[in-house]
């Protein structure tokens, strides 16, 4: 082992219900970053957390500065500087965003914590990500998904870090926030830190990493320099076959407005809010985060309280009152939340009993829910969206990110509904998956449903969608037709509605005389 390789993993193996990693030999050198990546299932964040002490291997071993490396729970793997930021957030709701930086090191004087120097330090921490807008007291659970990720990463890279493993880093993140993560992740190469960077945005990985591995179906299938490699080259290396970079979502017809939103508003998050939605159209919702994408299609979906704003639905669009996802649902609305950990699923219940929580009436008699109905139901979403499982058995928490999402997907696509509300549909699912989901979308437009698709990638958007309404400061500035649609044009009404705000605050503030 040389001096410059700070970790090494030599036949890892990783065996659950069945193998999900075999055999794996990777070497990890100080100030460089290795990219990893392959499809959702293909073992990625099982081999980052055997690394990170998360999980056992079942076979193998490793070493980490040249002694042997069996870390026995995360902690202990922090302690040693090795150090993992996860796409399911390890934070603290009810605490602030200064006591989850700091809850294993709180300052403190004579027993008490030192609240002055916890808020510096704090502001210190969240500076080199690029938080500096937020108040360290604010608590987290009162912040958006996005800015909550860059707090946790702010929290790991306090104190020693010789290894850090980002996964997925930068699904939740602006264009800013990006470049701050990858300003950062310079400084720490030139430190000499080593850093495992798993994603499937393949033109980021170009950007941050100078050598790549690949894993398929739990085996590693390259390790070389990331320039060799062009971005359809590694798409084949992690699907096993090519894909197109266009997407054919099928002969559709779009027909006369099915859904209709008018004057949704809640405080400032979302402001006097109108559009509608054809049959067998997908409307795109863009903008920053903040902007109130995902505030607004929980005002529609009723899971929270709105000011004013009405929903129609139906052929023509007939008014209909929701003030509660209950009500949302009797009248065929869906909401694929982007939050499929929190809000989306039972982690600790199998597949099959996930996808049964919103088809009850179809699968139960007299209140007891029927084995085989159930068993049936789950197996033809498992076929249907290509989850890959041991059995409808599994728990849903064994399940890799992406096969997560195609669960709780999977879910509404047994009911009837005849509005779905996407948001954030591909967050964590690798690119042969997105396929399948673009493909799937087709389908659901041809039957003639509506759909509403929030999503941070804008063009993901501007691949799939007939019209893209873009969100800014809580407004909806513009909506444009996919003819007269550009990236610049759309990149610029996400900022129109914050430079509008901005300069009516600067002139509206109170002038000081000199």
């Amino acid at each position: 082992m040389t001096n410059n390789v700070v970790l090494s993993v030599t036949g890892i193996g990783k065996t659950y219900a069945q193998p999900v990693l075999w055999d794996v030999d990777l070497q990890l050198h100080r100030g460089e970053v290795l990219a990893l990546t392959g499809e959702n299932g293909a073992g990625k964040s099982t081999l980052s957390k055997i690394i990170g002490g998360l999980e056992a291997a079942t076979t193998g071993h490793m070493h980490y500065e040249g002694q042997a490396w069996s870390p026995s729970s995360r902690t202990a793997a922090e302690q040693r500087g090795v150090r993992m930021v996860m796409q399911e957030l390890n934070l603290l709701p009810t605490l602030t965003v200064a006591e989850n930086l700091f809850l294993d090191n709180l300052p403190s004087h004579g027993g008490w914590i030192s609240r002055k120097r916890l808020r510096e330090a704090a502001i210190q921490a969240m500076a080199q990500v690029g938080l500096d807008a937020i108040d360290p007291d604010t608590l987290v659970g009162e912040l958006g998904i996005g800015h909550q990720q860059m707090v946790e990463i702010a929290r790991n890279l306090i104190g020693e870090c010789q290894v850090l493993i980002l996964d997925e880093p930068t699904a939740m993140l602006t264009a800013r926030e990006v470049d701050m993560l990858f300003e950062q992740i310079t400084r720490l190469r030139a430190r000499g830190v080593a850093i495992i960077y798993i994603s499937h945005r393949l033109e980021e990985l170009a950007q941050v990493a100078q050598r790549i591995a690949v894993l398929r179906d739990g085996r590693l299938v390259c390790v070389e320099p990331m320039a060799r490699y062009s971005s359809e080259q590694l798409v084949n290396l992690m699907v096993g076959r090519e894909l197109g970079e266009r997407i054919d979502l099928g002969e559709r017809r779009i027909g006369p407005p099915l859904f209709r939103v008018n004057g949704m508003s809640r405080g400032d998050k979302v402001r006097n809010v109108s559009f509608e939605v054809r049959q067998g159209e997908i409307f795109g919702i863009s903008g920053l985060i903040g902007a109130g994408r995902t505030e607004l299609l929980r005002l529609i979906f009723g899971a929270d309280n709105r000011d004013a704003g009405t929903v129609a639905i139906g052929l023509p669009p007939q008014p209909v009152s929701i003030g509660s996802p209950a009500d949302a649902v009797r009248h065929g609305i869906a909401l694929i939340t982007e939050d499929r950990k929190g809000e989306g699923l039972l982690l600790s219940q199998s597949i099959s009993a996930n996808i049964a929580l919103g088809n009850m009436p179809a699968i139960a008699t007299g209140g007891v829910v029927r084995g085989a109905a159930e068993l049936a139901l789950a197996q033809r979403q498992i076929d249907a969206m290509r989850i890959r499982s041991s059995s409808a058995a599994q728990s849903v928490g064994e399940l890799s990110g992406g096969n997560q999402q195609k669960v709780v997907i999977g879910r509404w696509l047994e009911r009837d509904c005849q509005v779905l509300l996407f948001d954030e549909p591909t967050r964590g699912i690798d690119v042969g998956a997105k396929f399948d989901i673009y493909a799937l979308l087709g389908e659901l437009t041809r039957q003639g449903k509506a759909l509403v698709v929030v999503s941070s990638d804008l063009r993901e958007l501007m691949l799939i969608c007939d019209r893209i309404a873009v969100l800014s400061a809580g407004r909806l500035i513009d909506t444009f037709d996919r003819e007269h649609w550009s990236q610049d044009q759309l990149l610029a009404a996400a900022f129109a509605g914050y430079q509008k705000r901005d300069a009516l605050v600067a002139e509206t503030a109170p002038r000081i005389s000199a």
